[in-house]
């Protein structure tokens, strides 16, 4: 199969699973396009989705502690070098960042993202998930957050506006320092 073509049924099935809201769903649909069976579940690596990640420092410094391997993604847009991540770029179409790390993660991963969808994705592949301010999504609330997700989204499709993020504080690094290191364990 062409690249061009495949990179156009991966980008329909992405959008695809992330219009779903229930993780079965989610692991139906992608059991039915890639099977990880065969891959290593004995090595723990952490993927980040970095691009707007405000807790990369923190990651590295307890992966290092902790001598576990860092992958990051990013789009064109972004530089990064910390001497200890291996670093992926690639290109700045919507997804990406999301296409690149689902290729690579296997079983027992662990997954930092804000991406509610790429969550779901990753919960679905076996690996531990969690957000830059200590979210640790699992099936158990994931199902919750993409209605959420859903229903904000309706009402600003619809011309309402809904609250954006609080403002980062210091007390976020270290909620997430404390639920990373649990998952670490």
């Amino acid at each position: 199969m062409n690249d061009s073509i495949k990179s156009k049924e991966t980008t329909n099935l992405l959008d695809y699973i992330k219009s779903l809201e229930d993780i079965e769903e989610v692991q139906a649909v992608y059991d039915s396009f890639v099977s990880n069976e065969d891959e290593d579940e004995g090595a723990v690596r952490i993927l980040v989705d970095a691009d707007s990640c405000p807790v990369k420092k923190i990651i590295v410094r307890l992966a290092k502690k902790n001598n576990i391997p860092v992958i990051m993604f990013y789009d064109t847009s972004h530089e990064y070098t910390d001497g200890y991540s291996e670093v992926i770029i690639v290109d700045k179409k919507n997804d990406s960042v999301d296409f690149a790390l689902m290729g690579l993660l296997i079983r027992g991963d662990i997954v930092v993202t804000q991406d509610f969808g790429l969550a779901a994705m990753a919960l679905g592949m076996g690996a531990k998930v969690i957000n830059q301010n200590g979210l640790v999504f699992t099936n158990e609330n994931i199902d919750k957050l993409l209605l959420e997700r859903h229903i904000g989204q309706e009402v600003r499709r619809g011309g309402g506006r809904t609250r954006g993020p609080a403002k980062r504080i210091k007390e976020d690094d270290t909620k997430f320092e404390a639920a990373f290191e649990r998952l670490l364990y």
